[in-house]
């Protein structure tokens, strides 16, 4: 692969330690439909380390990682329309797509065959895909979206994945109408967020945790209805039956079987986490009550906009802990442990240095 033209910095992983550590590469020239962007803030997404760790068998090192990405647009290519030189600009979990499949014309960029990932991935021209955990991106004016004045660009930047992750399968699942009771499975990154957008939508919002470690916080703080443990058998069976909807975002194995049960007749959970290992569902769970379940993987670039403006219309932002590009391996460390409150996020521009 012949070197790009833009001299680019960032950290990578090179082997399945997961391991981060200070890297040169090249990106693209700005393109005509193309917009170049300085990177100033990246969340960090359990996906990112999955990566990282190869624990899905498909990292391509050196991996830089990073798809939560707000930056400033520095250069445009002169067929671009949406975007300006000094925009504020997100830049989520995917830049690229076939464009002419089924899914890509019914705006799923996320479900095409050949939707091309941030990170980890492969670009139209074979060059390897690097991600946000660097100084600069350049990106297909498509696969942007503009940022609302008004929301702070730390707190903004873990929308454009955990935020369109679970936004964009309540609204096409219906899990976000009015007076509807929605369950959320897990308040990490994901989980959070979907609490506040349930709330905005007007629904009863309950959190099904396996701990009341986050009960005060969950209700008091991020506004959730009730709290629901999932491992007290008592709670379990009193809360049979009364669930509209559940997204469950729980990223490691854990039983899916009772909290199908918790579902009123035809409701309906949506997985978006993203275990490692196979879950278990006996078909019972599903046959009773004919309750569904399905899945969700972030959102086409229409939903991706249509969540970050209506995130600006609520005032919904993440709950972040800002780090230095110095400590995303601590924050690695820790996020495999849940050890976050409830999304590290690293503050690019003020940290990365060549030095």
């Amino acid at each position: 692969m012949e070197k790009q033209p833009q001299v680019a910095f960032g950290w990578a992983a090179r082997d399945a330690s997961g391991v981060l550590a200070p890297f040169s590469f090249s990106r693209r020239a700005t393109g005509d439909d193309d917009v170049t962007l300085k990177i100033l803030y990246c969340g960090i997404c359990h996906t990112d380390l999955h990566t990282i760790e190869n624990d899905w068998g498909n990292a391509m090192y050196p991996v830089v990682p990073g798809h939560e990405i707000v930056g400033t647009v520095i250069d445009v290519g002169r067929n671009v329309q949406k975007f300006k030189v000094g925009d504020k600009v997100g830049v989520g979990y995917m830049v690229g797509s076939c464009g002419s499949c089924e899914s890509c014309s019914e705006e799923y960029e996320n479900h095409c065959f050949k939707m091309i990932t941030t990170s980890n991935g492969v670009y139209h021209d074979g060059a390897t895909t690097y991600g946000g955990f660097s100084d600069m991106i350049v990106v297909n004016e498509h696969f942007a979206v503009h940022i609302p004045d008004n929301l702070p660009l730390e707190k903004t930047a873990p929308l454009l994945c955990a935020g369109v992750t679970v936004y964009s399968p309540m609204k096409h699942f219906g899990l976000n109408e009015p007076g509807k009771h929605l369950g959320v499975v897990g308040l990490g990154g994901l989980g959070h967020v979907a609490v506040k957008f349930g709330k905005a939508y007007g629904m009863k919002v309950t959190v099904i945790s396996t701990s009341r470690n986050k009960e005060q916080e969950a209700i008091q703080h991020l506004g959730a209805d009730s709290f629901l443990v999932s491992s007290d058998p008592d709670q379990m069976k009193a809360a049979t039956g009364t669930m509209d909807g559940i997204i469950d975002t729980v990223s490691a194995f854990h039983p899916i079987a009772p909290l199908l049960f918790l579902l009123k007749a035809r409701g309906r959970m949506i997985l978006v986490g993203a275990p490692n290992k196979p879950l278990e569902l006996p078909s019972f769970c599903l046959i009773q009550g004919g309750r569904m379940l399905a899945g969700g993987s972030v959102g086409g670039m229409k939903d991706t906009q249509e969540m970050i403006d209506f995130a600006g219309k609520h005032n919904i932002t993440a709950e972040v802990e800002v780090v230095g590009m110095d400590y995303v391996n601590t924050a690695m460390v820790r996020l495999a442990k849940g050890d976050v409150r409830y999304r590290f996020v690293i503050d690019v521009a003020n940290t990365l240095t060549t030095a």
